[in-house]
């Protein structure tokens, strides 16, 4: 009786149309409040004449240039650009996936390879750019190195990790099954390894795309990247704006094209609750086994340079790279250069990742500046980041300052990413316990949302740190600067002193990879609590 009167009441009327419709309206408009803002700005300062002409070009000469380029000269110059990346692209992800199901596939080749694959992996990309424009020149083939090495590394990488952690339960039904290898890898090892693969693919495509970019900076006479350091010379910034909305826009594009290329290919399910296997331990002489391949690389160097092989000039023995690195050592060359670059980096770090941290908080704790912000810092992310170089330099100079900012850019959108993401996922019951124990916003983050964070915040961080030191040598190359072991490694180029090149690139990968673990050292002690 009770249960029937219950049901038998009248619904409640639903709200007006007219009174969601406002809301729903403003929260369409939100998204577009920042770029008009900034938009509005912009005319206003150009129309007042706050900043000079080739500082702040005016929008309509902006518009203007884009109409006039867009007529041909800039689509010759994109075009060029974009068949490098294609068979970069092309050139990199295959040999990438080979090399990484084949080291996915047997553990002894892993074993053999993949600790001097991630030695070399250990140098950025920026690093090997002086030493690959001594033996290929500035051409074409130069922009197709740089742009294998910069892909190759994480397809690679995820490709091994996709074959070789598939589920054991499932290669053991195959084991049972007796399959064959062509249905075993159709049917299990492709499926496994796919979703891996297109991650491993969507940071191929942007690590190719800003390589590319930075060596198009740098020596080329064709592509976009020539095209902004041409119009960053004569002070024509209304032509860098084109540029650099151009480059957004690809990037744009690309990352929504392999997101679907991905969706569209992963169509089944794949939950993360596959066990990674780990290697056993190895005892006496599979201990060795992982130094036979650079030993062998060393005494091949070794042998070619006592043949003669290639002139000596370019490759220089590894024992006169070893005493150049002492030496430098000894007079404090080096040390002093990579003592200036690791302070621009803590530096950039602090300016970018502060901020990071700050705006991540703010948006994953307010759902209305999320609106606000998201979409323009999203569209601001999508641009690679030494489009921003002309720009910068022309704004600040080539002083310090520059390449402070320039390093804090690169240190921002990691850990703003890493951050709000950790913060808006957190467990509504945390917001639902502060809410009930009366926390103040103080106590809230302090005591909830920072720890439970944390783990994200800290990953973001580390990656904060490896692209705040790739920074720092991107500026150095870019900007002119007193030292600096980027500087370093340019002066070494243009005096042909390979074995000044090989050295600098030595301590450049151990930086790389001490960062890497003060980072991961970081992360593991601040989440201790989650072990526990």
């Amino acid at each position: 009786m009770a249960r029937q009167s219950l049901l038998s009441l009248p619904l409640p009327a639903p709200p007006l149309k007219s009174r969601r419709s406002w809301p729903s309206i403003n929260q369409r408009l939100l998204p577009w409040l920042l770029p008009i803002s900034l938009f509005a700005l912009w005319w206003l300062a150009a129309r007042n004449e706050w900043m000079s002409e080739q500082i702040l070009p005016a929008p309509s000469l902006v518009w203007s240039s884009a109409v006039e380029l867009s007529q041909g000269e800039l689509w010759s110059h994109l075009w060029i650009s974009l068949q490098r990346l294609f068979w970069g692209l092309l050139a990199g992800i295959s040999a990438g996936a080979v090399l990484g199901a084949a080291l996915g596939f047997s553990r002894r080749l892993e074993r053999l390879i993949f600790p001097t694959f991630a030695g070399l992996a250990q140098v950025p990309t920026l690093a090997w750019i002086p030493l690959f424009m001594v033996f290929f020149g500035i051409g074409e083939v130069l922009k197709l190195v740089v742009l294998i090495k910069a892909i190759v590394v994480p397809v690679t990488l995820h490709t091994l990790v996709g074959v070789r952690d598939a589920q054991p339960k499932l290669r053991e039904a195959a084991a049972v099954l007796r399959l064959p290898p062509r249905l075993l890898i159709r049917r299990l090892v492709l499926p496994a390894a796919l979703p891996a693969f297109m991650a491993g693919v969507r940071l191929a495509l942007a690590a190719g795309w800003t390589s590319l970019l930075a060596v198009e900076l740098l020596a080329s006479s064709e592509g976009i990247g020539y095209l902004m350091v041409w119009a960053r010379q004569l002070f024509m910034l209304d032509i860098v704006f084109v540029c650099i909305l151009v480059i957004g826009l690809i990037g744009v594009a690309m990352d929504r094209g392999i997101g679907l290329l991905d969706k569209k290919l992963v169509h089944w399910p794949h939950p993360a609750t596959a066990e990674i296997r780990r290697g056993p331990r190895y005892e006496g002489w599979q201990r060795l086994q992982p130094w036979l391949l650079p030993l062998g690389l060393l005494a091949l160097w070794q042998l070619a340079n006592d043949q003669q092989w290639v002139d000596p000039n370019i490759l220089v023995s590894p024992l006169a790279v070893l005493i150049t690195a002492w030496d430098g050592l000894l007079d404090g060359t080096l040390i002093n250069g990579m003592a200036l670059s690791l302070g621009r980096t803590l530096g950039g770090l602090l300016l970018g990742g502060g901020l990071g941290l700050a705006l991540g908080l703010l948006l994953g704790l307010s759902r209305t500046s999320e609106r606000v912000l998201g979409p323009t810092l999203a569209a601001l992310r999508q641009i690679a980041i030494f489009a921003w170089v002309p720009l910068l330099t022309a704004w600040f100079g080539l002083g310090e300052l520059a390449k402070w900012v320039f390093v804090a850019l690169a240190a921002f959108f990691p850990l703003f990413i890493a951050t709000q993401r950790s913060v808006a996922n957190l467990s509504p019951q945390l917001n639902e316990a502060a809410q009930v124990l009366r926390l103040s916003l103080g106590q809230r983050l302090r005591r909830l949302v920072l720890p439970g964070a944390a783990p994200g915040i800290f990953a973001g961080l580390r990656l904060s740190l490896i692209y705040a030191w790739l920074g720092t040598i991107g500026a150095e190359y870019f900007m002119p600067s007193n030292g600096g072991i980027g500087s370093q490694m340019i002066g070494a180029q243009q005096l042909l002193r390979m074995d000044l090149i090989m050295a600098c690139m030595l301590f450049v990968g151990l930086t790389g990879a001490l960062l890497n673990l003060i980072g991961q050292r970081l992360e593991i002690r601040a989440t201790r609590w989650r072990h526990a």
